[in-house]
């Protein structure tokens, strides 16, 4: 975000313009004149390294695919689009350590059967071991099976295949600089290779097939092209590019380049394995339909993809708070544009101000001159490591992924793959929703591909829908008890004014508890207690507050119970206790 007054923005968003406004800072922040930036950890990471030479290796000790010759054309092709030089070659002499160093990738194209001697295996480890990057191209999984090192290397060996034809392509990255060009499913025809083991547990599966798509698929869950850091260098293999065509295919040929790249290291690109994601936008408008708008713009969605339209607002997912978990989002700016990805915000109540002045912003904008504000920022709270930042970002015009760990206040943050911040925060972020921003008219950006995975069980509102009872109601109100639970930002339970006050929420059963969430209407309690029982008689204090100020209370509690009260001492105005939101997370016993 960027920074305007919050007074223009209110008139904004009251009119529903779709002028550009830009973001205010947080009110905690130090103005930006006589901030110091936090400096975050330095993680292991190098600048890309120019791609200038590439090695073709197509070699055949087995089946030779006629193939060949249009790859070999086609990877010099890119090569001279694309200012890196191509030596082809099938002499196994050619791997030795110094020719080798010579190249910042290897493509191993078709290659079958056993290729190299010892003495050439072991010069080939000792250049992926210096960071030396491999192409696997379609056969080049049915090609030394008696070296397991090289197994590792490819990821997985070749088992069969049917006869070719046409198949579904299922784009699982649409990040990675050799499948961001690709549309979510994509038709074609090739051989399509089953493999005698499944690698998802130890690469980045890029691209899968759909097995319901054509005949003769053997493994359920089928990668066909995937990416990996392997002992020092890196991996980067697909099974397609059998038939000639595929060579004359810009599709086929620009994954191609964006492998070369990938392995090389030319380009940014996150290669660690990803399992036990649960994807909250996967690209369908089924998806988008779970979330909702706070403020003014709106998102487009077309092939899989958000974009921006007008106003200064905030995409939520409403359908749970989180806590504990690691979020991953790709995004893509076209220009000098503008956005961010929220965490640990409560409900905003149709206002896309809260979550800025309640949780926190992961930026998205390279160029602005503040460190605190630019891309892998904790939005005016701590700038990334600039070293590191710069040498994951890929370009505007091309496609990021944020992985944002938040386990209690410690943020971590990922830029395709490289961690570039670690900030511990001063905010109630333990618990609370997520959110993609449209930072306003002209300030563009595009996401895709939302998914989240947390630590544990899922922690669940144990308290919504429950039965209440308080200790009054608010003297000819409506605002009753059973407002606090019903899931309503809207509604709320008023007490009568004077001390002590309580609401009791049967959770049903004995549970585990983990947190408790207060959201006080203006008429709040500066003293209470959180307690719980399991009889409803014996009660055991697990949070005391004696300075509340109002606002959301998020509490760490611990232990079981099946009731949990929570008790006002002392108001904080002339008025009663008003509880807009009482939640209680934790899971079954």
């Amino acid at each position: 975000m960027r920074t305007v007054s919050r007074a223009l923005i209110a008139l904004v968003l009251a009119a529903m313009s779709l002028v550009a406004v830009q973001q205010a800072p947080p009110a905690e922040a130090t103005p930006a004149s006589t901030r110091v930036p936090t400096p975050a950890p330095a993680p292991a990471a190098t600048a890309a390294a120019p791609l200038t030479k590439v090695l073709v290796f197509s070699k055949t000790a087995g089946f030779r695919h006629s193939s060949i010759p249009a790859g070999i054309a086609a990877v010099r092709q890119l090569g001279a689009a694309n200012g890196f030089t191509v030596t082809a070659t099938e002499d196994a002499g050619v791997f030795t350590a110094a020719n080798l160093a010579q190249y910042q990738a290897v493509v191993w194209l078709s290659t079958t059967g056993d290729v190299l001697n010892p003495t050439q295996q072991s010069a080939f480890e000792s250049y992926v071991a210096n960071g030396g990057g491999y192409v696997g191209v379609h056969a080049a999984a049915d090609t030394e099976y008696d070296w397991p090192w090289y197994g590792g290397l490819v990821g997985a060996y070749f088992a069969s295949h049917p006869a070719t034809q046409q198949a579904t392509v299922k784009v699982e990255d649409r990040a990675s600089v050799s499948t961001s060009h690709l549309p979510q499913r994509w038709t074609r025809t090739d051989e399509w290779y089953n493999y005698r083991a499944n690698p998802r547990s130890a690469v980045k599966v890029l691209a899968s097939l759909d097995e319901t798509s054509y005949s003769g698929g053997s493994m359920g869950d089928h990668p066909i092209t995937w990416c990996q850091d392997y002992r020092g260098g890196r991996s980067w293999y697909t099974g397609l590019g059998h038939t000639e065509e595929s060579y004359a295919d810009p599709a086929f040929t620009t994954m191609l380049l964006g492998g070369i790249q990938t392995a090389a290291r030319a380009k940014a690109a996150d290669c660690r394995p990803e399992t036990g994601y649960t994807p909250l936008f996967d690209g369908s408008q089924a998806s988008l339909d779970k979330w909702r708008q706070a403020g003014a713009g709106s998102f487009s969605l077309a092939d899989g993809t958000l974009s921006s339209v007008g106003g200064m607002g905030l995409l939520w997912y409403p359908v749970t708070p989180f806590a504990n978990y690691s979020l991953k989002a790709d995004w893509m700016m076209p220009g000098d544009d503008n956005g961010g990805v929220f965490i640990g915000f409560p409900d905003p109540q149709g206002d896309p101000w809260k979550p800025v002045d309640l949780g926190h912003e992961i930026q998205i904008d390279a160029s602005d001159g503040d460190p605190t504000r630019t891309t892998g920022s904790v939005y005016s709270f701590q700038a990334p490591d600039s070293a590191a930042r710069a040498a994951a970002l890929n370009p505007p015009g091309t496609w990021n992924s944020y992985e944002i760990a938040v386990h209690g206040r410690h943020v971590e943050i990922w830029l395709n793959g490289v961690k570039i911040n670690d900030y511990t925060s001063n905010r109630d972020i333990a618990l609370g929703h997520i959110g993609l921003q449209n930072d306003g008219a002209g300030l563009d950006i595009n996401y895709r591909n939302v998914r989240i995975k947390q630590d544990g069980a899922t922690a669940t509102d144990l308290a919504r829908g429950k039965p209440v009872t308080v200790t009054s109601v608010e003297p000819g109100s409506t605002h009753v008890g059973a407002n606090a639970v019903d899931g309503d930002s809207t509604t709320r339970w008023g007490s009568a004014y004077s001390d002590p006050q309580s609401i009791t929420v049967d959770l049903g059963a004995v549970r585990t508890l983990q947190r408790v969430r207060l959201n006080w209407e203006t008429a709040h309690a500066s003293a209470y207690t959180v307690q719980t029982s399991t009889d409803n008689a014996t009660w055991r204090t697990v949070s005391t507050v004696t300075a509340g100020n109002g606002g959301l209370d998020e509490l760490a509690v611990s232990g079981t119970g099946r009731y949990v009260r929570v008790l006002g001492t002392t108001r904080a105005t002339q008025y009663g206790y008003s509880l807009w939101d009482l939640a209680v997370y934790g899971t079954s016993q």
